[in-house]
Parts: C-alpha cells; sequence; structure tokens
C-alpha cells in the first residue's frame, strides 16, 4: 500500500506513555477528591461496613485518626455522617438540632484537630428520624415539604455553629436550599458554602450506605422526592432553582449512571460541579476485584477520571484514600 496516503493518524498522539501524558486532555488530583466517613456513638472498635470492603464506622478517635490520615495525603476535605442508634430517633430527627450530640460533636473535634481540613455535612432527617425518610411523615404516610425544612434549617445552623465549611442538603425537598440559606445568613454563618443535591436520583445503588447508617425507609420509598432515573431535563430545572436560591456549589447523584446528567449541568451553569460516586459503584467494584474479575485499582482510575471527563470539579468517593495513595506513589 505504498500509494497509501494517511494524513490524519490519531495513534501518533499514543505511541509511548510520554506523548501519552502531554496531550491528556482530563487530570483527576488528590485535590479533587471529597472522603465520606462515618462516625458511630461510643468508644468500641472501628466497625467494618460489610457490604463496603475498607470502610467503618469509627468512633471520634479513630475519626480524627482518619481525617489526619487522609489530610496527610493531601485529600482537602471529609463529608461526615452520623450512625446513630434508634434510641436517639423519633419521628422528628430531635437529635439533629442537639449542639452537644454526636454530630456537632464530632464536627468540633475534626476542625479543632485539624483547622485547614475542609468538614462537609449532610443535611436530611433519614439518619435521625425513627421513619427513615429525608422529610417529615405525616399520619398517612406522606413526605410534607415545606413543614421539613425548618427542621433542615435548624439541622445546618448547628452543624455550622459546631464548624462544618460546607452544609451539603441531601433531602431533595422544594425550596430548602433558599430556607437553609436565609436561615444560615440569619444565624451569622455567611461564609458557611451550601453543595446542593442537586440531581439526586431514587437509585439502587445507595443500599451499602443505608446498611452503613440503618437509615433504609420504614415504610415507602423515596420516588416522592428523588428524581425518576428516567428524566434528565427535569435535573436542569433543579439546578436553575438551586442557583437561584443560592447554592454555591451543585451535586449530581448517583456518579457512573448519570454521567450524561453531569455533562448537560456543565453546560448550563457556571458554579462548580461535584458528583457522589456512592456505595454502590464501590462495592461493585470492590467485589469484581475480590472476585479477580477486573482489577480494581485500573476500574477505580477508569471510573474517576470519568467523572472529571464529564465536568465535575470534585469527586465525592470511598475510594479517595485509595485513590490519594496511588497518586501520591505515581507522582514521583
Amino acid at each position: 500500500m505504498n500509494s497509501f496516503e494517511l494524513f490524519q493518524r490519531p495513534r501518533r498522539n499514543r505511541k509511548s506513555p510520554s506523548m501519552r501524558s502531554l496531550v491528556q486532555e482530563n487530570h483527576l488530583n488528590v485535590s479533587d477528591l471529597i472522603a465520606p466517613l462515618f462516625v458511630k456513638e461510643g468508644t468500641s472498635a472501628a466497625e467494618p461496613i460489610k457490604s463496603m470492603p475498607g470502610q467503618f464506622r469509627y468512633n471520634l478517635k479513630d475519626l480524627i485518626d482518619e481525617c489526619g490520615r487522609l489530610q496527610e495525603l493531601g485529600v482537602p476535605c471529609v463529608s461526615l455522617f452520623p450512625a446513630l442508634s434508634d434510641a436517639f430517633k423519633d419521628k422528628l430527627a430531635s437529635e439533629s438540632a442537639n449542639i452537644d450530640g454526636l454530630f456537632p460533636n464530632a464536627i468540633r473535634a475534626v476542625k479543632e484537630k485539624y483547622p485547614d481540613l475542609l468538614v462537609m455535612t449532610d443535611v436530611a432527617m433519614d439518619p435521625y428520624s425513627s421513619d427513615g425518610h429525608d422529610g417529615l411523615v405525616d399520619s398517612n404516610g406522606e413526605i410534607l415539604n415545606d413543614e421539613t425544612l425548618p427542621i433542615l434549617a435548624k439541622m445546618a445552623c448547628v452543624q455550622a455553629e459546631a464548624g462544618s465549611d460546607i452544609i451539603g442538603p441531601s433531602d431533595m425537598m422544594d425550596g430548602r436550599v433558599a430556607f437553609i440559606r436565609q436561615s444560615l445568613d440569619l444565624a451569622g454563618h455567611k461564609n458557611t458554602s451550601i453543595m446542593s443535591y442537586t440531581a439526586k436520583y431514587a437509585s439502587s445503588f445507595y443500599g451499602p450506605f443505608r446498611e452503613a447508617l440503618d437509615s433504609a425507609p420504614k415504610a415507602g420509598d423515596k420516588k416522592t422526592y428523588q428524581m425518576n432515573p428516567a428524566n434528565g431535563d427535569e435535573a436542569i430545572r433543579e439546578a436553575l432553582n438551586d442557583e437561584a436560591e443560592g447554592a454555591d456549589i451543585l451535586m449530581v447523584k448517583p456518579g457512573l449512571p448519570y454521567l450524561d446528567i453531569l455533562f448537560r449541568l456543565k453546560q448550563t451553569t457556571t458554579l462548580p460541579l461535584a458528583v457522589y460516586n456512592v456505595s454502590g459503584e464501590y462495592a461493585m467494584i470492590k467485589a469484581a476485584d475480590q472476585a479477580g474479575w477486573l482489577d480494581g485499582e485500573s476500574a477505580m482510575l477508569e471510573m474517576l477520571i470519568s467523572f472529571k471527563r464529564a465536568g465535575a470539579s470534585m469527586i465525592l468517593t470511598y475510594f479517595a484514600k485509595e485513590a490519594a495513595q496511588y497518586l501520591k506513589t505515581n507522582s514521583k
């Protein structure tokens, strides 16, 4: 084929590791990562979460130690979640307003020990609710939107007072960003950021997380407030609402099944975008790796870079520590 001329040869840009690195379009950095961590009551040893190998419910001391290890690796932010026993749960999520409760104490302890480590905190009723729902449930099983907002706002203010840098409303109640923003501002927390769970879908990928917190609904499901997986335009509407209501960062959750949503939001807003690489996505890779069906490390890195390629500025991921260790080792 001596007479055959090809002017475009994309393989020229793939011919060596150095060339591939030179033309790489997207990069995964430690500074992109947010590590979700679970804190539990008492002083007993860290409890492994069976469906999430490598993840634990930490007592307060162990939580602080883990935060130190993450900061040393360069991870800039942790996202905390409280694992409470049923004794602390009621229909009104009253424990969420307890400034001396487990969660505010954990926030304070982490910020006192590591003031430069950003702490993000979850705002929703389900960790504190005896009903296991993100909102207030009436006698007919309906999730009450407007009646839930003051509970969420109080929760956010308690967390901000304890030292939370970023409030993460994950409840999907209408109008909650505006209500929380106004409440934070009136309470003197104008500099506390809001990362809104903007496009949070009613997903099957949350199972291991609900095991970790024992926060599954006691009745019904979350489809009247979390989004229908079939819908995309609805995510744009949610994003525009949250931006107008004062959100500082918008989040898509889960990650892998909704890369198209992340990409569409990137074309819609100039706000920074986060993606939550959720428990089920983590568990799938871990299980397949343990079974020898794929290379877990390579799959992790491929998945994380896909979030950056789709438009994410930051990634909440249970792989944060593992990815940070890899990036630290391979950057030398």
